[in-house]
Parts: C-alpha cells; structure tokens; sequence
C-alpha cells in the first residue's frame, strides 16, 4: 500500500494521538456498493486508487495539497455513531459471506484460536497479498499483527472476519476482537447475565497484565453488537435455507410437545395450556435532557440506528390497538363480576396505568407454555400491567393457534370479564378460550373464585398448576441490573438473546425430565389415592363419588347465596316498605281532600283570594292521588308475585314489623359477610395444613389469610355493632374467638345464619379431605392422558427434525458447504441432548402403570419446512447470487 494510500485511511480517525479516543472517532461515510459487496475494493501496490474513490465519494470534504491529507470535521458524536452502525450494516452481507467462510474453516481445521491459527498458518506472512496492520484482542493474548487482504474480499472489515476477528471501526480499523472472546463472553452472559461488558473487559486486562480504560469496554461493545448481528444474519439465511422464515413459524414450532401434533392422537380438552404475566424487574431508565421547556425534559437517548428484528416480541403498534378496550370496557359490569377486587394490585386502574415517570419501558409481559418456553413478550410501556398487555398476546395466540386454548394468569378471574366486552371477545367465545387462574395465586383469590378457577377444579387441566412465568422470571431477573440503563436496542437485543438461549438450552434439554416427573407424580397420586379414597368413602358412608361433583355445586350455590340477599327476602322487604310507602300516602290523600273541602268554605276571604286557595288544595289532592295510587298498583304487583292476602292500608303494628325487617336485614347482611370471610379462612387454613403442602404455598397462603384477617376484623366490628342493637340483642363474637376457628364446627354462630352448613355432609373436614383427594385424582387421570400425548409427540419430533436438519444439510454440501456448515451447527443445538431425551422417555416407558407408547407416530403438518416433509433446501440468493433453488439444478 502506498505511503498517500495509507494517510488517505488514517484520516478516516479523528485526529487523536489515543486508544482511547480512536473508538468513538472511526470515520464512517458511506462507501455504496463498495461496502455492500457489489463492487470489491482492490488494494494493490500500484497505488491511487483509494485516493480517487475517496475524491470522487468525499468531494470537497477531502483537501490533499502537498502530499498531506487534511479534513475539516464538525460532526458529533451522535452524527458518528449512526454513521458507524450503518457503515457495518451496508457491509452485513459481505461480513455474514465471511464469518462463513471462517466457521467452515475452523471447523475443517479444528484450530481452537486465533493465534494458534495465525502462528500455524502464518497468516501475516503472505508477499503476494495486501496487508492490513491491526491490534487484535484475544482472551489470553493481545498482540499487533498483519492480516491478509485478499483480492476476493470486498472490504477491509469481510477480510478481518474471514480471519476471525471483529473490527471495532467499519473502514480502517486498528483494533479488532477475536470472534472466539466474543462467542465466550456471549455464552457466559447468557448462562449468568449479571456478566456485564464491563466486568469481561476487565477480567482480561487482568488476565493481560494492563490497567483498564472505558474505551476497551465500547471498543468491545461495538464488536459485539457487529458479532450478534452477523449472527442473526446467519440464523436468517438458515431459516431461509429450510424454508422456515415465515413470520410464525417459531411460534407455531416453539414447543415440541404442545405443538408437534401427530395422526390417531387422543383429543384434548385444551390443545395448548399457557401462562401469562407481568414483570416489573427489567425496568429501563429513560434518559431525559434538563435544558428543555419539559419539566420532565425531552429525551436524550442517543440514536443508534440499530432495530431489533424478533419473531418474539410484540410490536408497540400490535399492542397499542388494543389499548381502547381495556380503556373503554364496562367498569361497572367488571366490578360486579369480580369478587376479589381490591386484593390484586393489578387489578386497579389508578396503580396500572401509571408508572414512574423515571422509566420508558417499565417490565416485560410474557407468555409461556406449560413447558417453559417462550411464546411472546411485550414491552410494558410507561404503565402498570394494562389489560392491553394480555389482550395483545390472546389475540395473538388465538390468530395462530386457534380453539381451546387455556390461559393461566393470576388475576384470570376478572380477565374473563376484559377478555369477554374486548373487541376479541366474540372471537375468544367462539374459539373456547379459557380464562383460568394459576394453583399458586388462586389460594389468595376468594374462595368463591376458587371454585369457579382454580386449576384443582378445571376438567381437563391435568396437574399443570399454570404458575410457570414464576419460574421463567426468577431465572431472568438476573438481566435487570445490565439493562436498566441501556438503550431500547440493546435492552430488547438482550431480553431476545436470553430467552432464546433459555428455550434451548435450559428448558429444551429439561424437557423430558419434566415429562417424566409429572408422569412419575400422577402415578404416585393415583396409587395413595386408590387406598385412601375407599376407606374415606367408608367413613363417610359414601357409596358413589359422583356425590363429591354434587358437593362441590352445593358449596358453589351456598357461597353465591352470601354475595347477595335471597330474592324472596328482598321481595318481602320491598313489599313492607310498599305498604309502608302506602299507608303513608293514604294519610296524605285524607289530609288533601280536607283540605280542599274546608277551601270552599273560608269566610271573609275575596273572590280571587277562594279561588287561589281551591286550585292550591285541588293541585295538592291530585298529587296526593298519584302517589297514592302509584304505591296502590305496586302493592298490587309485589301481592301477586309473594301470594299473600290483600293488606293495602297498613296499620301501626305493621310499622313496628317493618322496622323489625329492617333491622333484621341489616344483621342478616353483617352475619352474611362475616360468615363468608370465616368460612373461607376456615377453608384455606384446611389447605395450608395438609401434608404435602409446600413451603412456599403455605407462607402465600398465610400472607393472604394475613390480608384476608383486616376484612374479618372490619366485618366483625360491624356485626357486634348491629347485634348490639337488635332486641333481643343477638350475640356478639370476640377477635380472640374468631382466630381461634379451625374447623366449621367450632363457628357456633353458623346455627343463626340462613343455612347452617355446619351440619351439611360436605362441611366436615373429612368430607373436604375426601373432596380434595377426589379432584386431585381425577386431575391425575388427565394428566398422564396428556402426558402419553406428549411423550409420544417428543419422541416423534427428535427423529423427524434430526432426519430433515441431515437431509437438508447433504442436499447444500456439495453447492454450499458454507450454509451446510451452518445447519450442521443448527441441528447441534438442539440435537445434543436427544440422546439425554431418548433415555428419559425410555425411562418413562418403564414406570410402573404407563399406558402410552413410546413408538413414533407421524405428523399432521407436512408444509414447506415442517420437520415431517421432504426435505427440500434452498440456497438463499443473497447468498449465491445467479444461483437456482436446489430442486431446480
């Protein structure tokens, strides 16, 4: 390279005499169809041409007098970094044919480095290539070294990854970072992402003996954002290959065991059972800019360029269109739906639309499958949990996998209402979506809700407690502390790539251990409960257990009983207050018509002064008829619906009844809510001391009882009052007492109630041992019916996609050993742990009382790309450009 070439490329860099400075600085003009590839830029030892192109792209920006190259520059940092960033994406398609070419390489190889590649091959040391002077940063080594430039590489930075190495800058760049540091920092953030950029660059200025500076941790960063995206070019070219780049294919193939559905399989009562919820851990600060008008201050986030491409995430616009529903949904008809408002702090309007004005994205939603992996996530956007969040994902998950699908999320009670007057809401109905509430949060749901919800009474749940986001999300809050003050890009880049990892390599390879597990636990709840129920059933001198389904719709009528008067008791007391209403209208019609007749008679009065006088009364007795027979005609109609004896005209000793029925139902209604808060409590301290409880459950269930125990101090308080007041007075209750109820039989006050259940057989703790034991085995049945669904899709999944990945991969070795390399790679993943799978099912095969197979059935789904069709790969163009689809050579 000649002397003008090479200052023609440095003043590409500011004018810097540090490392430090260098990396923010790069120059980053765009080169065209130099740097997309089109056009190869040829370095030889002639020399000139750089200069001309530089003339003929730059124009005046360049002035060149005297042998010397001098720039006049303006720009800013901000300026810089978007010309960066697109400088490296114009060059993505040349970059992603290189790292090709390098990972086939390395593979044919098997060299484990970059040094030991560069000392065994000697890289640098080629006359009859150009070469290109750069400081290259390994884990253990860092050295200076010269690269070849071949005249086949159409950019600087393609020649620097076809050696392995990243470059920080996209045009003349002097410090590179392997692409095996990069791919071991990459693997270690995933499995612990509390490993920040900063904490890796620091280890290796450790490990390399020198003090670290902040401009290693951005040099570091913007190769890594460069090796990311070569990686997701590479994943989409391989997508493209198999023919799996639709835009849900990932979702409609994220489990193998919920969506791998086969031939002859038994029909389930929900094709696929998912969670949903909140999270407010993945907070991301947004930056604001205090010299604005704004007392907030306009936002100072530094553009990128740079977009998340995700097949994952929900776009804002997707979410938003369902913001009008849940704004304008009947908030009187949710609320008279829902008996445990007030208890979940997502279900208040004033806490979730607005969040702290300190934060632009506030947390994350997602939905996952019973299984664990991902299915959708949506960004929670300067609010709380909106219902617009979960509408976005059911809709969304409605649209791909259509009917009877089961969502569980922890306030599922009053989603079913949002869900129902949303615009979606016909859809859902028609499509059998069902709303249900997860095992771990239903216990702090009212017991009414219980019922009607929880997953131990849902036919055709099986075992699934729907409470699997907890778990999803106590492994990704480890993400907060790197993400809160990154930006929208790079949050999202970090939120995907976990994720992604997670449904690989933690939740895929778990996969047939969770199989065997529930398998192994219906089994082992089968078999207590075939000795356990009879001798119960003896017990309580039960011959049928159909008598516990009769049990359960009993509880279920006598709790909606408490939420609301007997309708006869309320027609009864609108009838006493009509007679009431009555007698008093009668006495003022008598008064009326006195009135007028004495009018006519008044001595001493004029003409003018009579006449005024007998409109007045005449206008009074006309009202007082109006009202009196308004009170006679609806005294009527309530007879006719009670069927009692015409009593029109009420005397004073119906007065007195009537203020004893008022009294009365001001007791009844202060016992009714006492005793349906008692008789919860009661309920739940049943479950929290059961034996097979756990830890966890029984401290969320104490802490709800914790809560539960204000209401029952407030509703205790108002009964003592009105029992005090009642004659005779009725018999008060202390706190002391109360707390002190473990068992229905213990609550004396149940005898005054409407309906003392204390005496009914579904009351007694045995019968409700007997009842939970009843359900939990029914649950049981279901769960291995299931399970020998997905054991037997699993097993067919691992041989078709291990077959199709095999076939495709021998279809592009001899066009493009590159891509076929790259599938090679793609079928590992997941591919490392059939084996580990394979055993595992066999495994279960092995348990005592399975009933399935662990044959390999076939696959409804024989499209373009499904792992069951005929394999079928293509090159992508961008690719082999000129090259035909595989079938057509």
């Amino acid at each position: 390279m000649s002397l003008e070439e090479r200052r023609a490329l440095e003043a590409l860099k500011e004018d810097t005499n540090t490392i430090e400075d260098c990396q923010e600085d790069f120059e980053d003009m765009s080169f065209g169809d130099i740097w997309n590839g089109t056009e190869s830029l040829a370095i030889s030892h002639a020399g000139g041409e750089f200069t001309d192109l530089a003339r003929e792209v730059l124009g005046d920006f360049w002035k060149i007098s005297n042998n010397r190259v001098q720039r006049v520059d303006k720009r800013t940092r901000r300026d810089r970094v978007l010309r960066r960033n697109n400088a490296f994406a114009e060059q993505m398609v040349v970059m992603t044919d290189a790292y090709l070419v390098w990972s086939l390489t390395k593979c044919e190889d098997a060299f484990r480095g970059f040094f030991e590649r560069l000392e065994k091959e000697g890289l640098g040391s080629d006359s009859n290539c150009g070469q290109w002077s750069i400081s290259v940063i390994d884990v253990f080594y860092a050295e200076k070294v010269s690269l070849r430039i071949l005249s086949t590489d159409a950019t600087i930075s393609s020649a620097l990854v076809r050696q392995g190495v990243m470059p920080c800058s996209p045009i003349s760049p002097t410090v590179g970072i392997t692409t095996e540091a990069l791919d071991l920092y990459r693997v270690a953030h995933l499995r612990s992402p509390q490993l920040s950029i900063q904490v890796f660059v620091k280890t290796v200025c450790d490990l390399h003996g020198v003090a670290f500076h902040r401009h290693l941790s951005r040099q570091f960063s913007i190769a890594f954002d460069l090796y990311l995206q070569v990686q997701r070019s590479v994943a989409a070219m391989v997508a493209e290959s198999l023919q799996r780049d639709s835009p849900d294919f990932r979702l409609k193939h994220a489990c193998p065991a919920c969506t791998y559905i086969l031939m002859d399989e038994p029909k389930l009562t929900f094709s696929l059972l998912y969670a949903m919820d909140g999270n407010d851990s993945l907070k991301r600060v947004i930056r604001r800019s205090l010299d604005t008008d704004d007392s907030l201050g306009a936002s100072s986030e530094l553009p990128t360029g740079q977009q998340l491409t995700s097949n994952r995430y929900l776009s804002r616009t997707y979410v938003d269109q369902f913001a009008r529903d849940s704004a304008t949904a009947d908030d009187e008809v949710i609320h008279a739906e829902n008996s445990c408002e007030g208890r979940w702090k997502n279900m208040d309007d004033t806490k979730t639309k607005k969040a702290w004005g300190i934060y632009d994205e506030t947390g994350i939603f997602v939905a996952v499958c019973r299984h664990g992996f991902t299915l959708l996530i949506a960004d929670m956007i300067q609010s709380g949990e909106l219902a617009k969040y979960p509408l976005a994902v059911v809709s969304k998950l409605l649209e791909v996998f259509g009917s009877n699908l089961g969502g569980g999320y922890d306030i599922g009670c009053q989603f079913r209402t949002t869900l129902d007057n949303s615009s979606i809401g016909p859809l859902a109905q028609s499509l059998r979506h069902t709303c249900l509430v997860g095992a771990f949060h239903g216990h702090a749901h009212r017991r009414l809700c219980q019922l009607f919800s929880l997953t131990t009474y849902i036919k055709g749940l099986g075992l699934e407690d729907l409470e699997v986001c907890e778990q999803t999300f106590s492994k990704s809050n480890s993400l907060a502390s790197a993400l809160r003050y990154a930006s929208i890009f790079h949050r999202q880049q970090a939120i995907d790539t976990y994720f992604e990892h997670n449904d690989d390599f933690e939740v895929y390879a778990n996969l047939s251990d969770f199989l065997y597990n529930n398998y192994r636990q219906a089994l082992d709840i089968l078999n207590d409960g075939s000795t356990t129920l009879p001798n119960l059933m003896r017990d309580l001198k039960v011959a049928d257990e159909t008598v516990f389904e009769r049990w359960l719709e009993e509880e279920k009528v006598y709790l909606q009983g408490l939420t609301q008067e007997p309708a006869d008791e309320t027609l009864q007391m609108e009838y006493w207050k009509t007679l009431a209403n009555l007698a008093a209208s009668k006495k003022a019609l008598d008064a009326a018509m006195t009135a007028f007749q004495d009018s006519s008679h008044l001595e001493g009065a004029s003409y003018d002064g009579q006449v005024k006088n007998t409109r007045k009364a005449e206008s009074a007795r006309r009202h007082a008829l109006e009202d009196y027979d308004r009170h006679l005609k609806l005294a009527q109609v309530l007879e006719c619906k009670l069927e009692v004896e015409k009593r029109w005209v009420a005397e004073d000793a119906q007065w007195q009844k009537v203020g004893r029925l008022v009294a009365n139902r001001k007791y009844q209604r202060a016992l009714d809510r006492l005793e349906g808060l008692i008789v919860a409590r009661i309920f739940e301290l049943t479950k929290m001391n059961r034996a097979g409880t756990g830890y966890k459950l029984r401290k969320h269930i104490a802490k709800a009882l914790q809560a539960r125990s204000i209401a029952i101090r407030s509703a205790l308080t108002t009964y003592n009052s009105i029992a005090s007041s009642m004659y005779p007075a009725r018999k008060t209750l202390k706190w002391e007492e109360v707390v002190e109820y473990a068992f229905l039989a213990d609550f004396d006050l149940l005898r005054d109630t409407r309906a003392d259940i204390s005496q009914r057989p579904w009351a007694s703790a045995a019968a409700r041992r007997a009842m939970d034991l009843y359900f939990k085995m029914c649950r049981a049945w279901e769960e291995i019916q299931r399970l020998n669904v997905e054991v037997r899709r699993l097993v067919t999944y691992i041989q078709d996609e291990d077959k199709y990945l095999r076939a495709c991969e021998d279809q592009l070795k001899s066009v493009s050993p590159t891509l076929a390399n790259q599938i090679a790679i793609h079928r590992n993943v997941r591919g490392r742990f059939n084996s580990r799978h394979l055993k595992r099912l066999y495994d279960i095969s092995n348990l005592p009382g399975f009933s399935g197979t662990i044959a390999p059935g076939m696959s409804t789904n024989t499209g373009l790309g499904e792992s069951s069709s005929t394999p079928n790969a293509q090159v992508p163009s961008q690719l082999l450009a000129g090259h035909p689809p595989f079938n057509d050579r």
